[in-house]
């Protein structure tokens, strides 16, 4: 994954992880401030609770400070800290029983997708008012919430947080293929779970 950092008068995320660990603390204090935004957008996408996004970051910075000096920079910072960030979100998660984990904003996006395209019918000219009704978003946010969580994550990356393969692939550990298996697979979930509710809604049945 690219650097955050795009200003070439600041340091890199690299110079960064060097300069803390030859001692400089305040070194991470950037570093945090840097990806703090992105990991608090991760967490509430995810949990969709401010409390519970906050409490996130927390545990995602702690954990960063304890284990920075094993970093050996194998991967990207970013992809490190993103790794990090999305497992403590999921550990908050699991926590959750029985709770939404999607807004209806969320839902939307997806909506967007080849899931929608690749209907069949005339579900698939239908205004959006008509097609993003209560109901509808409510049944696709259960859906996206029976996923497994190696699909729900590739989704979430993909098509909520708008990151390319290739920095899913690097964040996951995987190849750009499996990404878009796992994608593919989870769009197809939901496009089947959701085919008969759409017929019926649009064909008056």
């Amino acid at each position: 994954m690219r650097d955050t950092n795009s200003n070439p008068n600041q340091p890199s995320d690299g110079e960064l992880v060097e300069r803390f660990l030859k001692g400089d603390k305040t070194a991470l204090d950037e570093l945090l401030q840097r990806y703090y935004s992105r990991v608090y957008r991760l967490a509430y996408g995810i949990l969709r609770n401010p409390q519970d996004a906050e409490e996130v970051i927390q545990e995602v910075f702690l954990r960063v400070f304890q284990k920075l000096e094993s970093f050996k920079g194998e991967s990207s910072f970013s992809s490190w800290l993103y790794r990090v960030a999305i497992n403590t979100t999921y550990m908050k998660l699991r926590d959750r029983k029985g709770v939404s984990t999607f807004s209806f904003d969320q839902v939307g996006k997806l909506l967007d997708e080849e899931m929608i395209k690749s209907g069949s019918g005339e579900w698939v000219s239908r205004p959006d008012d008509e097609l993003l009704t209560e109901e509808a978003l409510k049944i696709i946010s259960e859906a996206i919430d029976q996923l497994p969580d190696d699909f729900k994550t590739v989704l979430i990356l993909r098509d909520v947080e708008g990151l390319s393969t290739d920095e899913v692939a690097e964040i996951l550990g995987l190849t750009p293929a499996a990404v878009k298996s796992r994608l593919h697979r989870a769009r197809l979930f939901l496009r089947d779970k959701l085919e008969d509710f759409y017929k019926q809604l649009f064909e008056g049945g």
